[in-house]
């Protein structure tokens, strides 16, 4: 007689291997789809240039934040400083009036006067002082003293502390600020990586290297080739009575061909606000760190049709970037990462008002 036997269920090895097999077809039908939805480098430049602004819009977060916390750094070093001083003076009182009592000590008793003065808490000896009669005019003058730095002590001590609250709130802030940047900046390049080398020069601005404007001339100006990048940066030749604006833009243009990098400053590189910041201070003006500051740093002029070369130009609504003017409806700026200090159209951007600063 024929055994009927139950069909063998697959083993639970089995089952996880055909799970696997399952999950890897998934995985590679999505990598073929997304092979086969290849963003055109039309549609890439849109998302390159929308991350490279926010990836600047952040920057500009980033060095206000910076200069906040660098600000509330200094002030906190000098607090604890002044607490220091304050507390070694304190000191130096409590070691005086304690050469008294060991002198009466030796002597065979202490005033309780002088043990009462040496109390860690001279406030309340204030309190109950006034109504010892044996206690002289030059120790009540010393325990005052002592009680009023002491209680001097308290508040710097208490405005130290809030101040080292804020001081790492800012740090959050700009690591915040900083890994935002970042994340930006790593999507847009996911982005580029799809392309050859040549079609990322296409996207990203195939005049980066050679710092010319994209469209509308250059004022004569090449822009800065890889050699621009070692230019002097010697003081310029300023014509006599150009004044500050002018001198600015002469020391900006020293610094053509350099390399984009947020948050920089110089030499080697700048990010947009820190060049305008040093052109200035060469020039014998001090300008506030970020963008949206120095947007208010002078008088506005909205027609450009006035604007004078050295005047800063603000660009975006919310005043994320800025330039200097540089005549014939050019720009001289840091323009973001992967760009090179340059001259360009001031159309390429979304022009909001000039500054004239002084």
């Amino acid at each position: 007689m024929a055994s009927h036997r139950r069909p063998k269920k697959p083993s639970r090895t089995r089952a996880t291997v055909l799970t696997a097999t399952a999950a890897m077809a998934v995985a590679l039908s999505a990598q073929a789809a997304h092979a086969d939805t290849k963003l055109s480098k039309s549609e890439a430049k849109d998302q390159v240039d929308k991350l490279y602004e926010e990836a600047e819009q952040a920057t500009e977060k980033y060095n206000g934040a910076k200069e906040q916390h660098d600000k509330l750094e200094k002030q906190v070093s000098e607090l604890q400083d002044k607490v220091a001083r304050g507390q070694d003076e304190f000191n130096r009182m409590r070691g005086a009036l304690g050469l008294i009592a060991t002198s009466q000590y030796r002597t065979g008793s202490i005033d309780p006067t002088l043990q009462l003065l040496l109390t860690s808490d001279p406030d309340t000896y204030l309190d109950r002082a006034s109504r010892l009669s044996q206690l002289s005019a030059k120790q009540a003058d010393t325990l005052r003293l002592m009680a009023a730095k002491q209680r001097v002590l308290k508040q710097e001590r208490a405005a130290a502390s809030s101040k080292l609250a804020d001081l790492e709130s800012t740090r959050k802030a700009v690591e915040q600020h900083k890994d935002e940047v970042q994340g930006k900046l790593a999507d847009a390049q996911k982005v580029l990586n799809q392309f050859s080398e040549k079609e990322r020069a296409e996207i990203t601005g195939g005049d980066q290297k050679s710092g010319g404007a994209k469209s509308g001339g250059d004022s004569g100006k090449s822009g800065g080739d890889s050699g621009r990048a070692n230019r002097s940066e010697t003081r310029p030749n300023i014509p006599a009575g150009s004044g500050h604006a002018a001198a600015a833009l002469a020391y900006a243009q020293s610094q053509e061909g350099k390399p984009y990098e947020y948050g920089a400053t110089g030499m080697s590189t700048w990010d947009c606000s820190g060049l305008t910041q040093w052109a200035y201070g060469q020039a014998g003006v001090s300008l506030p760190r970020i963008s949206q500051d120095q947007a208010n740093a002078g008088t506005r002029i909205y027609d450009q049709s006035q604007l004078k070369p050295g005047d800063l130009v603000i660009f975006y609504g919310d005043q994320h970037h800025v330039g200097l003017y540089a005549g014939n409806g050019q720009v001289f700026h840091a323009p973001r990462t992967g760009a090179y200090v340059r001259y360009e159209a001031m159309s390429n951007m979304p022009f909001q008002f000039g500054v004239r600063v002084g």
